[in-house]
C-alpha cells in the first residue's frame, strides 16, 4: 500500500509540475506602449494603436512567439512630456515587461530616455530627431528614418529634381523642428545654398501670418517645413494659400498625414513631402495598406505603419534570440539586417537606427502618390 501511495504521489507531483510548466509557458509576452490617447495629438495616437494592434493580432493568430501570445499594455501620455514620463513610469514599475514602444514625438522620447536607461528595457520609438539614438542610451531603437536622412532627401529632391535654390525653412521650436532646421541648413550649405528665410514657431499656434508674409517678401521659390503637429501643418497651409503664396513645398512627413490632409484640404494639393511610409514604395507597404483598410475602413499613414513594424521587429528579435528577456531582445534587434518591413528595409546600426532613407511623395489632388525613394548609407 505504501509503495502504491508513493507512486501515486509521484505521479500527482509530476502532473502538477507538467501543468505548472504549461501554465508558465503559456504566460504572455508583455509589451508596454505609450500612446497619445488624449490631447491635441490624439488622432495620431489612434493610428499608432491601430498599427500595433494589427501586428499583434496577426502574430497571435499565427501562434504567437515562442509559443506565447503577445499582450500589450497601453498608457496614455495626454500628448505631453510630463504625461509621457508618468506613463512610462507606470509601465516600467508594473514589472514583467519584455519591451516598450514609444511615440513619434522627439521631445517626449527625450523626456523618458532617463527612465528607459534605468529600467533597462528596449524601447522602439518613432521620434526622428537624430540625437535620440546618439545619447549613449543602448536601450533606444528607432523604427523610422532619422532627420539626418530626411534633411538630405529634402535637399536632394528640391535642388536636383525641382531645381530650386531659394529656400524658406519653417519649423516648430521643439526637438523635432530644431533638429530638422539644423540638419536641412547643413545639407543646403553643403550644396552652397543659404536659406533666404528661416522662421520658427511654438507648436499649436493659430496665426502664421508673420511667417507667411516673411516668405512672401523673401522671394523664396521653395518652402521646407519641419512641423511636429499635423494640425499646425493644416493651419499654416491654409494661411499660406489664403495670402496668395503658391510656392513649391517640400516638407517633413507631417505634410502627408491623414489628419493634415483632412484639415487642410486643397491647401496641400501639389505639395511634396518625405515619407517613411508609402503604399507604392514596396509590396510589403501595399499589402499593409490593404490590410489596414480592411481592418479599420480608412487609409493608413506613418503613424500606424511604424508601430506595426515596431511590434513585428520585437517579435522577430524574440524569435531570433529564443528569449523574451530584455537584454537578449536588445542584442537581437541590433543584429537584424535586411528585414523588409512596411516602412522600408531594416538593417540596424550601432546607434539603434534601422532605416537609412526616405520616400518622396506628392499630394495629387488629395491623394498621396509615391514619387521615388532616396537612400543613404549614413546620415
Amino acid at each position: 500500500m505504501n509503495k502504491r501511495l508513493s507512486w501515486l504521489t509521484l505521479a500527482a507531483s509530476a502532473a502538477l509540475g507538467l501543468a505548472s510548466f504549461h501554465a508558465f509557458a503559456a504566460d504572455p509576452i508583455r509589451f508596454g506602449m505609450v500612446t497619445e490617447n488624449t490631447g491635441p495629438n490624439s488622432e495620431s495616437g489612434a493610428y499608432q494603436q491601430n498599427g500595433a494592434k494589427l501586428a499583434i493580432d496577426e502574430i497571435n493568430r499565427a501562434g504567437g512567439v515562442l509559443g506565447r501570445q503577445i499582450q500589450l499594455s497601453d498608457e496614455d501620455n495626454q500628448s505631453t512630456n510630463p504625461g509621457s514620463v508618468l506613463a512610462i513610469s507606470r509601465l516600467t514599475s508594473s514589472g514583467n515587461l519584455s519591451a516598450l514602444i514609444g511615440t513619434v514625438r522627439s521631445t517626449q522620447i527625450q523626456a523618458i530616455s532617463p527612465t528607459i536607461l534605468r529600467a533597462r528595457l528596449p524601447l522602439i520609438m518613432g521620434g526622428t530627431d537624430v540625437s535620440l539614438t546618439h545619447t549613449h542610451n543602448p536601450w533606444i531603437f528607432r523604427a523610422r528614418p532619422n532627420d539626418g536622412y530626411s534633411a538630405r532627401v529634402i535637399a536632394d529632391y528640391g535642388l536636383n529634381t525641382l531645381k530650386l535654390r531659394k529656400w524658406a525653412i519653417v519649423y516648430s521650436t521643439d526637438a523635432f523642428g530644431n533638429g530638422g532646421r539644423d540638419n536641412l541648413s547643413a545639407a543646403l550649405k553643403a550644396a552652397g545654398v543659404t536659406p533666404v528665410v528661416t522662421e520658427g514657431f511654438a507648436s499649436n499656434s493659430q496665426d502664421f501670418t508673420p511667417i507667411v508674409l516673411a516668405i512672401k517678401n523673401s522671394g523664396a521659390d521653395v518652402i521646407s517645413t519641419y512641423i511636429a503637429n499635423s494640425t499646425d501643418v493644416a493651419i499654416f497651409g491654409k494661411q499660406l494659400r489664403q495670402l496668395g503664396v503658391k510656392t513649391a513645398w517640400v516638407g517633413s512627413p507631417s505634410v502627408a498625414t491623414a489628419t493634415a490632409m483632412e484639415l487642410a484640404g486643397n491647401a496641400l494639393y501639389g505639395t511634396y513631402s518625405v515619407s517613411d511610409f508609402s503604399p507604392g514604395a514596396s509590396p510589403e507597404a501595399q499589402a499593409y495598406a490593404d490590410k489596414y483598410r480592411a481592418a479599420y475602413k480608412m487609409d493608413p499613414d506613418f503613424y500606424s505603419a511604424w508601430a506595426y513594424d515596431a511590434v513585428k521587429l520585437l517579435a522577430l528579435a524574440i524569435r531570433n534570440a529564443n528569449s523574451a528577456q530584455p537584454a537578449d531582445i536588445a542584442r537581437a534587434l541590433h543584429a537584424i539586417k535586411g528585414y523588409r518591413g512596411v516602412e522600408g528595409t531594416y538593417s540596424f546600426d550601432a546607434n539603434g537606427d534601422g532605416l537609412h532613407g526616405y520616400n518622396i511623395v506628392k499630394n495629387d489632388n488629395g491623394k498621396i502618390v509615391f514619387v521615388k525613394h532616396i537612400d543613404f548609407a549614413s546620415p
